[in-house]
């Protein structure tokens, strides 16, 4: 399998908002994927490109991307106004990590291996390195916080559309697919499968 890096920096550069690859945490990876122009700004419009790029259909695109920008934008730009435009702050992502999730993030965005590796430990009974649909669903029961019922909302609906979009054949979701999800490369990868099969099966000119 394919090694999936995760850098322990927590910021991207204050002076430029743009990306700096090395100085970029697994949380910013992770989000970064959906900042289509790469000037560190995520506006709900790019968060519909990238669910559509990674596979996911129109409605569910929109409702996921209606639904993040409005619940994440404000976090990320501490100090600002309102904006109906519901913009998120790519380099300010590690202050939008909602409760009730797998700690597999710490409070700067980056990744805890051991975190990681607790779910598959705890959680995958059948396989040891992937989840069923029932272990992802006591997964995300055990990680919940008493009355987080945001944190709720937002770690059933990330871990569900992961599982839709990524279970293998006998409906298990690998643990190197999860890895790539928590850097942002599966996301990449997604994108350029896609891409690959449409122009194979796009008629020759």
């Amino acid at each position: 399998m394919a090694e999936y890096s995760n850098s322990v920096s927590s910021e991207i550069p204050e002076e430029t908002g743009k990306h700096d690859e090395e100085n970029l945490s697994a949380l910013h990876k992770h989000v970064m994927f959906f900042d289509r122009n790469k000037d560190g700004v995520i506006h709900i419009s790019e968060t519909f490109q990238g669910f559509r790029a990674i596979g996911c259909g129109v409605l569910l695109s929109s409702i996921a991307s209606v639904f993040i920008n409005a619940g994440l934008s404000r976090k990320t730009r501490p100090g600002k106004g309102f904006s109906f435009k519901f913009p998120i702050e790519v380099k300010n992502i590690p202050m939008a990590k909602h409760g009730s999730d797998s700690g597999v993030y710490d409070e700067h965005g980056r990744f805890v291996h051991s975190k990681f590796d607790e779910i598959f430990h705890k959680h995958a009974h059948t396989h040891p390195n992937a989840l069923t649909s029932d272990e992802l669903s006591q997964m995300l029961k055990a990680k919940r916080e008493p009355k987080d019922y945001g944190g709720w909302i937002a770690a059933l609906s990330e871990w569900k559309i992961l599982y839709l979009l990524c279970k293998d054949d006998q409906g298990l979701l690998q643990k190197d697919i999860v890895k790539a999800a928590y850097d942002g490369s599966l996301f990449e990868r997604m994108e350029k499968e896609r891409q690959s099969k449409k122009q194979i099966t796009t008629p020759g000119v």
